[in-house]
């Protein structure tokens, strides 16, 4: 058996911080190092255990400071270290901060016992899971305003296939990309082979390059 993953969680909402903690306690793979209610609390706790962690759920709002220096001071004294950030829906614009900062995830607190245990699993393989309403924030953000004209002669892209080589280019799957849309991983496939016909390409490397010297993503 793999050894679990051991879990430090850093959330100043004892309701939360007690919920979180019985998801962790909930799953096999899971191991709960401790937990810490301020920025203070937490560099304590990280300095005194041996060996570290290997995934730190992070709150942003604390008591004595911005969550996102502790995730910056955290992954500068433990580089193995995987931070996913726990955040609100409508927080989303400190996102960029937190991910400049280190941060490896984004978990909405709402999120259920299988989606939390999954995004756990998946920042510790070194994965980037992002909440759908998150990941839709962050498209809407730097998804170009405008399409640039397509030259004579060239079979233009429609909105959606753009929309999705440009899901891609950030490196999201066909099932997170289907999941984002709400369509199946079968469309979206069926979509990224007619890109690749119109834009003759072979693969999603050629495609997105492709893509990006014609201006149609960024």
């Amino acid at each position: 058996m793999p050894a679990p993953i051991r879990v430090i969680i850093v959330e100043d909402d004892t309701a939360m911080r007690e919920e979180f903690e019985r998801m962790v306690l909930a799953q096999p793979g899971l191991e709960l190092v401790g937990s810490a209610q301020s920025i203070a609390q937490a560099c304590a706790l990280l300095a005194a255990t041996a060996p570290p962690p290997d995934v730190a759920l992070i709150d942003l709002g604390l008591p004595d400071g911005d969550g996102v220096a502790l995730i910056a001071q955290a992954v500068r004294d433990m580089p193995r270290l995987a931070v996913l950030v726990a955040t609100i829906f409508g927080d989303e614009a400190h996102v960029i901060r937190a991910i400049e900062a280190g941060a490896h995830g984004y978990l909405l607190k709402d999120t259920s016992i299988e989606e939390f245990s999954r995004a756990l699993g998946l920042v510790f393989e070194g994965g980037s899971p992002l909440s759908p309403q998150i990941a839709r924030h962050l498209l809407k953000r730097f998804l170009p305003a405008e399409r640039k004209p397509v030259p004579a002669g060239e079979q233009a892209l429609t909105g959606r296939e753009i929309d999705i080589l440009t899901r891609i280019s950030y490196g999201f799957t066909v099932a997170e990309t289907a999941q984002q849309m709400h369509i199946s991983a079968h469309t979206v496939a069926t979509h990224i082979k007619n890109i690749y016909g119109k834009l003759a390409v072979h693969n999603r490397v050629e495609a997105v390059n492709q893509a990006r010297r014609r201006g149609l993503i960024l």
